[in-house]
C-alpha cells in the first residue's frame, strides 16, 4: 500500500515538472526567441537559403532598432520576410551609382562589398531609386523602416513591397544554428 502511494507522488511530481518545463518552453518561445527558416536568396550572400536561425523578439523591444539590423517582420503576403533594415524614421533615402546615400551623406555597407565584387562585369547590385521613387515621401515617417535584401538584384523588399511598420517587426535576427558549418553570428 504505501508502495502504492510513493508510485503516485512520484507520478504527480513528473507531470508537474512536465507541464512547468511545457510552459516555460512556450512562454520562451512565444515572448522572447524564435526560430526561422530562411526561405529563398533574397538575403545572399550573408544568409543562404535553408539557415535556420534564433528570433531575439525581446531584443528589439528593450533597444532601439539600429540600421543595418537584420530583421524578420511580417510581409503584406501573409508571409514573415527577413531583411536589412536600411533607412530610419526621418531619413531621407537614395541610391545612385550602386551607393547608398541617407540624409544627402554616402553611407558604406560592407556587408555587400563581397557581393559587388563577385558581379562587377555585370553593372550595379542596387539599381538607382530614391525614396520619392518608391513611397512619394521625403523621408521616411515615424513608425516605419525601410528594408532591403542584401541580394540586392532578387529581393523583394521596401522597393517592391513599401516601407514596414515598425509594430509589424517580429524580432532582430543575427544567429545561424544551422547548418553546423555555419553556425556563428552573422552581420
Amino acid at each position: 500500500m504505501e508502495k502504492t502511494k510513493k508510485e503516485k507522488n512520484e507520478l504527480w511530481e513528473w507531470t508537474k515538472a512536465l507541464v512547468i518545463a511545457f510552459a516555460l518552453a512556450a512562454i520562451i518561445r512565444y515572448f522572447l526567441f524564435t526560430p526561422i527558416v530562411v526561405d529563398g536568396e533574397s538575403m545572399m550572400p550573408t544568409l543562404e537559403n535553408g539557415d535556420r536561425m534564433i528570433v531575439n523578439k525581446i531584443g528589439y523591444k528593450i533597444g532601439d532598432l539600429q540600421r543595418f539590423d537584420i530583421v524578420v517582420f511580417h510581409a503584406p503576403e501573409k508571409k514573415d520576410y527577413i531583411k536589412r533594415i536600411i533607412g530610419l524614421p526621418g531619413d531621407q533615402l537614395e541610391y545612385k551609382n550602386d551607393q547608398l546615400y541617407i540624409n544627402g551623406k554616402a553611407i558604406a555597407e560592407p556587408y555587400l562589398q563581397q557581393y559587388k565584387d563577385e558581379i562587377t562585369d555585370e553593372g550595379t547590385l542596387t539599381e538607382d531609386f530614391t525614396l520619392a521613387d518608391i513611397e512619394q515621401l521625403d523621408k521616411i515617417p515615424d513608425g516605419y523602416v525601410f528594408v532591403m535584401g542584401d541580394n540586392r538584384r532578387y529581393s523583394k523588399d521596401s522597393r517592391h513591397i513599401g516601407i514596414v511598420k515598425i509594430d509589424d517587426i517580429i524580432g532582430k535576427t543575427n544567429i545561424v544554428f544551422w547548418p553546423f558549418d555555419q553556425i556563428g553570428t552573422v552581420k
